[in-house]
């Protein structure tokens, strides 16, 4: 296919590996974000989901986007939604969003978008990957966690997850934004295996030599860690999420990835490899 892909978040985890893929196989990118910060071989624009003077300019010229929703708006659809019926309205006929494997169609935030995807657009497809290896490498509160005191914090229990690559999320998206075929469908990602938070906290270990361990929280003590930080009902929310997968609602893999890439997914332990080898000294102590 040829055109311009608009690509929302394109200077965070998923949206920059997005765009990345998609220059490097020569397609015109739309970089979006919003201050326009500028990304290697796209074209940078300023776009921010409260601000609809921005979505005007965003959307010109653009046949398909890859949607990011707003971080922590525990109603994304408020905002979404009139973008979309922009977007369709000023030619936009092919449309990617990311949403997490723990949402379904019709369910809370980002499940009220999916569920209205398929009649705003003739080609689409919803992104539900797992949990981000990436959480662990990052900004993530669980990477900055290893990285200050060695310490992964959750309420989920011995629950195991399917942890995902976000470069392998990104290879689906670029599939199904490119590929002359839409899915036309959800897309649940994963990773090759199902992981505890304690795998987790000893695969880091063994990779980097830094130790690492996992503490195990109540709902209630992560609501409270995580208030301050998202707002209180968002902070439900995702500690919520965090009892789901301690029984055992992400304890699934897919074979997603190696279906529309034709390669599998990576493992835990190649990205930790990948992306935590400057990780540095131990922490003084484990908190």
């Amino acid at each position: 296919m040829t055109g311009t892909t608009l690509v929302t978040g394109a200077t965070g985890t998923t949206g920059s590996r997005v765009t990345a893929q998609l220059t490097a196989a020569g397609h015109h990118v739309r970089a979006a974000s919003r201050r326009g910060t500028p990304v290697p071989g796209a074209e940078p624009v300023r776009f921010d989901w409260y601000d609809p003077a921005t979505h005007a300019d965003a959307l010109a010229g653009v046949d398909r986007v890859y949607l990011v929703p707003p971080v922590g708006d525990p109603d994304p659809a408020a905002v979404m939604l009139p973008f979309l019926r922009q977007a369709r309205a000023a030619g936009v006929s092919r449309a990617v969003l990311l949403s997490s494997s723990a949402v379904p169609e019709g369910g809370p935030a980002v499940g009220v978008v999916h569920r209205e995807l398929p009649g705003l657009f003739d080609a689409w497809a919803v992104l539900r990957p797992s949990w981000f290896m990436q959480n662990f490498t990052g900004t993530h509160l669980h990477a900055l966690g290893i990285r200050d005191t060695g310490t992964i914090r959750t309420a989920a229990g011995k629950g195991r997850v399917g942890f995902v690559d976000a470069e392998d999320i990104a290879a689906v998206a670029v599939h199904a934004l490119t590929d002359a075929r839409s899915p036309d469908s959800d897309l649940v990602l994963t990773g090759p295996q199902a992981l505890s938070h304690d795998d987790v906290a000893a695969i880091v270990t063994a990779v980097t030599g830094r130790p690492v361990v996992h503490r195990h929280l109540t709902h209630e003590e992560l609501c409270d860690r995580l208030a301050p930080l998202v707002g209180r009902e968002f902070a439900e929310l995702l500690a919520g999420m965090d009892l789901a997968i301690a029984e055992g609602a992400e304890d699934r893999t897919t074979d997603v990835v190696r279906c529309v890439t034709g390669r599998p997914p990576h493992d835990f332990r190649t990205v930790v490899a990948r992306e935590l080898a400057d990780l540095g000294p131990s922490p003084v102590a484990l908190a």
